[in-house]
């Protein structure tokens, strides 16, 4: 894998504020020392998503996710370690050198890197050729008929694709780009008798962008009506692009979004930037009707609410009923705007003005009054068939609000809007939540399906606490680096000791969160988990972290002790043990019983470092000589 150095992963996380970082994708608000949020993991309805400066740290006490700013970008945005590093980098001006790479790795970021200059480069010569090319005339002509001049085009670097395939690749070719890499990034594909030809020919070319505002594909709007050719044309999906998780406009729309608290979802790419140019800079689209688990996921970091704004007709109606549902899933509440027959956002704008827009979006109904009028308006509530099916479509949707009390209000209001019992309709949502989701099934992606964590390593709580002990105190983690032979005796009976003693060698220092994060990510992933997940990691340090060391260390001391002495009664149990082994055991159990009566009780603790007011205070675990030297007598 790419390696980027242990310095330079700490120059990174000591410049960038773990707080302002995670503010910049949801909301937070500050709650005594620490900051609070939703989760942008998991749905939750009361924050549960801690976020605590001094450590430069965040743990959702919810979903269990947790880690540093580095592991909050790969979890948020997908990416590797080396990609979210090279991101935090580059948000604080930061140079990052890298060392050898694995060659499955180096092709791999290479490749991706010739994709996003590819597809930079192409965006503009589409660009260009829109604003220059006599041939684009028609173009700039549509463009004014939609009410979009030349500064829209420069602001969203809206391209034209040439109706002759010759012009593009005559510049492909003069930017030495190779045949494969156009096939590859999506623009080009091979003719069966040899030869390339352009995916988008004759069309409005909208760059689609990641939320780091890099071009990664293409949409190509249709100029010309084509019945054989659909008015939108998306890249395929690419080692950059996949459709499923990417929303048009997202990267301009999220501060938007976070204001507004909710997003506006448009079905066309050509109605999102009509929006974005009315000053409704919350509006968002998909890549064609398809509204996919993914992007509501995505959508959920952001908002906890949703507008669809969907053309009037049968397919628009579907989409957003599939786009309700994957909504619903993750916990958004949903409003509809009734559109004008024949009518789109765009369209509605340039015909009524912008105010008129507003006033629709202003008046967007709860998504089953959408639904029931819009099944009125068809006639079939007259029809008592009908309205039944109407009620059992309504049930299906209802079991995919996960909020009960939401779902119980919304059943209610169905109910009396459709004119049947809610016992009846609570029954159907019953049936309906034991089934299958009622949503298509989505199409198979090229893409590996996500390979599921690894579990946290095995990590005993004593381990767990002397850890956070050692990462939080220099002091603590020198006398633990002292006391190696009776760490060495404890790995035989208590987990975690290795985590232990990697730190204990590794010495982070624990003034500093940028050394101890970076530390942290160096550990294999579920080390990683085992540490980020002990209780004890986010609880503030002691007044004496070595006196807590000494203590928790006797507990682990006197419990390895125990697990020795059952080990030996089972032993001395088996009716073919020698007599030789049987004498040297009970030596030893003699010798355990001896060394745990020196010890005071066992301690029963109220909190993760100090002891409980039942033990009284112990300095240090049971002599360490006098443990390792009975061992050997």
């Amino acid at each position: 894998m790419p390696q980027i150095s242990r310095e330079t992963v700490e120059q990174v996380l000591a410049a960038t504020d773990i707080v302002d970082l995670i503010s910049s994708y949801i909301p937070v608000k500050r709650a005594g020392t620490r900051f609070q949020a939703l989760c942008p993991f998991h749905n939750e309805k009361t924050p549960s998503f801690s976020i605590d400066p001094s450590k430069q740290f965040f743990h959702c006490f919810g979903c269990k996710k947790s880690g540093d700013a580095i592991h909050f970008v790969r979890e948020l945005e997908n990416l590797t370690f080396t990609d979210a590093v090279r991101k935090l980098a580059q948000r604080v001006g930061i140079e990052v050198e890298e060392r050898t790479l694995d060659p499955r790795e180096e092709r791999e970021r290479r490749q991706r890197g010739q994709l996003l200059d590819l597809h930079r480069e192409a965006s503009r010569f589409f660009h260009s050729l829109l604003l220059r090319s006599p041939a684009a005339a028609h173009a700039r002509e549509y463009l004014k008929s939609r009410g979009f001049g030349k500064e829209m085009a420069e602001r969203w670097e809206v391209g034209w694709a040439p109706d002759a395939s010759k012009v593009f690749l005559d510049w492909a070719r003069d930017k030495g780009l190779r045949g494969r890499e156009l096939v590859d990034s999506g623009l080009a594909l091979q003719r069966e008798s040899g030869g390339l030809y352009l995916r988008f020919r004759d069309r409005l070319m909208f760059p689609v962008r990641n939320d780091h505002g890099d071009v990664i594909a293409f949409s190509g709007r249709q100029l010309r009506e084509d019945p054989r050719s659909g008015k939108y044309i998306n890249s395929p999906e690419t080692a950059l692009f996949k459709k499923s998780q990417v929303l048009f406009a997202l990267d301009r729309a999220r501060k938007a979004i976070l204001e507004q608290k909710a997003a506006l979802i448009c079905e066309g790419q050509m109605d999102a930037v009509a929006c974005h140019e009315a000053g409704l800079e919350h509006a968002i689209a998909g890549l064609g009707t398809a509204f996919t688990a993914e992007h509501a996921k995505r959508l959920r970091r952001y908002t906890k609410a949703a507008v669809l704004c969907y053309d009037s007709d049968n397919a628009g109606f579907t989409g957003s009923v599939r786009a309700f549902r994957e909504l619903a899933k993750e916990g958004l509440a949903v409003r509809a705007v009734r559109m004008p027959k024949g009518e789109d956002p765009d369209s509605y704008m340039q015909k009524n003005g912008t105010d008129a827009f507003r006033d629709l979006i202003e008046r967007s109904q709860d998504f089953f009054d959408f639904f029931i009028d819009r099944a009125q308006g068809d006639g079939k509530l007259n029809d008592p068939q009908q309205r039944a099916e109407v009620a059992t479509e309504c049930a299906s949707m209802l079991a995919e609000v996960p909020d009960l009390v939401a779902r119980d209000a919304l059943l209610n209001h169905i109910a009396t809007r459709l004119r049947t019992g809610a016992p009846e309709l609570r029954e159907a949502v019953r049936r309906a939540g034991r089934k299958p989701s009622y949503a298509r099934p989505e199409r198979p992606s090229d893409s590996p399906a996500p390979v599921e964590a690894p579990p946290p390593a095995p990590l005993d709580r004593r381990i767990g606490t002397l850890c956070s002990l050692a990462l939080g105190s220099a002091t603590a983690r020198d006398w633990l680096g002292e006391q190696f032979e009776t760490l060495h005796e404890l790995a035989r009976y208590l987990e975690g000791v290795a985590i232990l003693q990697t730190i204990l060698t590794g010495r982070p220092d624990p003034e500093s969160p940028a050394s101890i994060n970076s530390f942290l990510g160096g550990l294999p992933e579920p080390q990683q988990r085992a540490l980020r997940s002990e209780p004890s990691f986010s609880d503030p340090l002691p007044e004496d972290p070595v006196a807590s060391a000494e203590i928790t260390l006797a507990d682990a001391s006197a419990l390895a002790l125990e697990r020795e002495d059952s080990e030996i009664k089972t032993r001395l149990g088996e009716p073919t043990l020698p007599m030789e082994e049987q004498l040297a055991l009970l030596q030893r159990a003699k010798e355990i019983a001896e060394l745990l009566s020196s010890l005071p009780a066992r301690a029963v603790r109220n909190d993760r470092f100090g002891p409980s007011s039942r033990r009284p205070p112990r300095r240090g675990p049971p002599d360490s000589k006098d443990f390792r030297d009975k061992r050997k007598s």
